[in-house]
């Protein structure tokens, strides 16, 4: 089953559109109203979702897969990235999108 994502608001909103023109299920933070939330509760939206969270914010959200970790919360995954032009963040989440499963990214997380 393909994984589906939230694109966290310091990703840029075009990486989603060119996913979606690609045929995934992506959506940026932005066109779910999700704009401005703190990291937990995007974390926790993406999860109450089915959705893998993508990020650029490495620190916070590693440190957040931690205490998920910790405390037996579950998501749907974490991708993290520093911060890439488009074209590059597009070809290297294609490149995981093509090789991991829905299950396989479950609880992990996966640098580009």
């Amino acid at each position: 089953m393909k994984i589906k994502l939230l694109l966290d608001e310091d990703v840029q909103l075009a990486v989603a559109h060119a996913l979606r023109q690609r045929g995934y299920d992506a959506y940026h933070a932005q066109e779910l109203s999700q704009k401005g939330k703190s990291d937990d509760e995007q974390l926790q939206f993406s999860a109450k979702q089915g959705r893998c969270l993508v990020t650029y914010n490495v620190k916070d959200f590693v440190l957040l897969h931690n205490e998920y970790l910790d405390s037996g919360k579950a998501h749907f995954g974490i991708i993290v990235s520093k911060h890439l032009p488009i074209g590059e963040t597009l070809r290297r989440l294609l490149n995981v999108l093509q090789r991991l499963s829905r299950n396989a990214i479950k609880n992990q997380i996966e640098f580009l």
